[in-house]
């Protein structure tokens, strides 16, 4: 994963990773964590959703080209799990299409933290 200093002081920062869902980069993210550090489990979710907000995945489509499958809020931490919630995902035509969902933490984006 490559960051620009994802830190509280900052805006706003942008990074990529490697998973198969929303999810997975969750878990894959607790992994390296827990590979370099020893923390209870509960503290490493809590920094993972308070770091991010918004995941952004990708997918490689049949003829190869690379396309947005899904953009999904990280809402926080429900009994102990990541609460995920999708914003946009790919329809049966192959269009990116709204879900229906709001974005739950709009008060981070809009006049929140990063205003």
């Amino acid at each position: 994963m490559r960051s620009q200093d994802a830190n509280p002081r900052h805006d706003g920062s942008l990074s990529t990773g490697h998973a198969n869902s929303p999810k997975d980069m969750l878990t894959r993210l607790e992994m390296m964590v827990l590979t370099a550090a020893e923390m209870p489990l509960m503290a490493i979710r809590a920094q993972i959703t308070s770091a991010l907000d918004i995941l952004v995945h990708l997918s490689r489509t049949r003829d190869g080209m690379r396309k947005v499958t899904e953009i999904t809020e990280v809402e926080g931490l429900i009994d102990g799990q990541f609460s995920l919630n999708t914003l946009y995902d790919l329809s049966e035509d192959q269009q990116l299409s709204p879900t229906g969902n709001s974005l739950k933490n709009s008060g981070r984006l809009h006049g929140g933290i990063y205003s």
